[in-house]
């Protein structure tokens, strides 16, 4: 299950996901089960691209009307018959929510009978094993995968394969979805569906298509990657004309709508997501009379692909005035007029105008103006300490983008001339720590001796300083305090002394004058004597020399005398 999850995060654009999201609270807040079903877990699994989002509810869809206009859905349709909703997601996403059901087909291409059912019974009715499988997006269960006909095998295996014997006798429509899928896959009919699906077509099954799809299966044509290779693949099996009998790839303007697919790629790549399939559908169908034309939007349920479809060509009218007046007299106003406008209309206007100076608008807008704008920011704004944590960096990279591709700043020093004011000032450098000098080992260890010596304690892990030379204190540490103590105890008979002046008179006097002599005695102990000068290494040699010599003469002159007389 966690992988699926995984796949739901990172298989879905952030727009794609926010749709997600939006109809499933609104779902939720009506107590419904929500599920993704059908195309979106096929492309999710099969690594294509995530065109339409499908649900499917445990409850009647059409009671969700209100609370997806309110959260900023658009609802394009709906169907009573088989409760669907037919719904634009905000970033131009389209939706289809339906209950969760199950059918029973009494006669080939009639509407089946319509009852309420659970999940597994909805992935049972569908049209093959790659749609049959559903993700839960509920709490309890959400990223939990229904496949009962074993689906991504046949994903892996790139082939469709039906879920049961009857499947083109009960919906001929399967028969046109069979043939566009392998259009757009490229992928091959399983054995049993080949032979299941030539035996309908031998036998006219076609003939049975349901009306109230064709309108759908119409539309589904424009939505795809290569819409003339799928009309032209309806056309070679014979599906297209049950479509319209009068509809043709001979009606297809092939040339716009190649124009339009390449400025569609551009706008894709550039980062739009658009609905592009009524711009699509105006050159498949461009050679088409009016009459033939209107009978096939009278078939689409969605009400509002058709009118996107009607306003194509007034809205391309009004936008090429617009591109040509003085709203986009200069580079920086031509931006924020395509800024502003729907890619849908730029994408319809580029591929039908003969105007030069629009389409040479729109190539700037799509490529060298983007250009410039992702080179933000600009090495002289680094240079300048202008980055985007500055509370004024939006408006002024902004403004410098428009002065850019108004040729308004051409050169460097242009550019950092008009920076210049606008760079903060410089950070002040913190003060340098103080220096300490480096204490050798021998000095550190005598130090700490010293202090220890003394009484005092050093700060853990920092040694004492080392006591300059010349500067030695004037009595020792030891002495002082022997000194100190003598001088408490003289005076503390001083005082004894100056207590007993009340009690004898007589004796007082000689108590306290012995007592000051002692104080004065101590005090004087607490001078420092004066020391002598060491004496000097020479004078210490020059001693020593002649008490060797004698020692050594002392040692030899026997020896000497008892030679002589041998």
């Amino acid at each position: 299950m966690a992988d699926y999850i995984y796949m739901l995060e990172s298989r879905l654009t952030p727009e794609q996901q926010r749709g997600v999201k939006l109809v499933q609270d609104v779902a939720r807040a009506h107590s419904m089960n929500i599920y993704l079903v059908g195309g979106i877990v096929r492309d999710m699994f099969s690594g294509a691209a995530v065109k339409d989002l499908d649900f499917a509810v445990q409850g009647n869809p059409l009671k969700l009307h209100k609370d997806l206009e309110k959260a900023g859905a658009v609802v394009e349709g709906s169907d009573e018959h088989y409760k669907t909703l037919y719904v634009l997601l905000p970033g131009n996403l389209r939706g289809e929510i339906t209950a969760t059901r199950s059918e029973k087909y009494d006669k080939p291409g009639k509407p089946p009978e319509i009852s309420p059912a659970t999940i597994n019974d909805d992935v049972r009715r569908r049209d093959f094993t790659m749609n049959a499988m559903a993700l839960s997006l509920n709490p309890g269960s959400r990223g939990l995968m229904i496949d009962p006909f074993n689906g991504v095998a046949d994903l892996e295996s790139k082939i469709i394969r039906i879920l049961h014997n009857y499947a083109f006798l009960e919906e001929p429509s399967r028969l046109i979805r069979a043939t566009r899928f392998a259009a757009r896959f490229d992928w091959q009919l399983e054995e049993r569906t080949q032979i299941r699906y030539n035996a309908a077509k031998e036998n006219n099954y076609i003939e049975h298509l349901n009306k109230k799809l064709v309108g759908h299966e119409v539309e589904q044509i424009a939505h795809e990657n290569d819409p003339l290779k799928t009309m032209k693949a309806l056309e070679r099996e014979g599906w297209l004309e049950y479509l319209h009998p009068h509809w043709n790839s001979s009606k297809v303007d092939t040339t716009g709508l190649h124009d339009l697919l390449k400025v569609r790629q551009q706008l894709v790549e550039t980062g739009y997501t658009l609905e592009s399939g009524p711009a699509v559908m105006y050159f498949l169908t461009s050679k088409l009379n009016s009459t033939d034309e209107q009978q096939l939007k009278s078939m689409i349920a969605r009400k509002s692909f058709v009118a996107a479809w009607n306003a194509l060509e007034g809205e391309a009218k009004e936008f090429t005035k617009r591109m040509t007046g003085k709203e986009a007299n200069t580079a920086s106003d031509t931006w924020k007029l395509l800024s502003r406008s729907k890619p849908e209309t730029i994408l319809f206007t580029t591929a039908t105008t003969s105007n030069a100076q629009v389409t040479r608008k729109v190539n700037d807008f799509l490529g060298k103006w983007r250009q410039t704008r992702q080179r933000f920011p600009l090495p002289e704004m680094t240079e300048l300490r202008i980055t985007p944590e500055l509370p004024e960096y939006p408006k002024l990279a902004e403004d410098v983008f428009y002065m850019l591709i108004d040729n308004r700043l051409k050169t460097q020093e242009q550019i950092i001339a008009y920076l210049k004011p606008f760079s903060p000032p410089e950070p002040v450098a913190p003060p340098p720590p103080p220096r300490r000098g480096r204490v050798k080992k021998a000095e550190g260890k005598t130090a700490a001796k010293t202090t220890a010596a003394n009484g005092e304690t050093a700060a853990p892990g920092e040694a004492m300083a080392p006591k300059k030379r010349g500067r030695k204190p004037a009595v020792e540490a030891a002495p002082l305090a022997a000194a100190a103590q003598a001088v408490g105890g003289a005076l503390g008979k001083v005082v004894n002394a100056a207590k007993s002046v009340i009690g004898t008179e007589k004796t007082a006097p000689a108590a306290i004058k012995k007592a000051v002599a002692e104080v004065k005695k101590a005090v004087a102990a607490v001078k420092p004597a004066p020391k002598k000068a060491p004496p000097k290494a020479k004078a210490k040699s020059a001693k020593k020399a002649p008490a060797a010599k004698s020692a050594r003469g002392a040692k030899k002159s026997p020896a000497k005398k008892t030679a002589k007389k041998k």
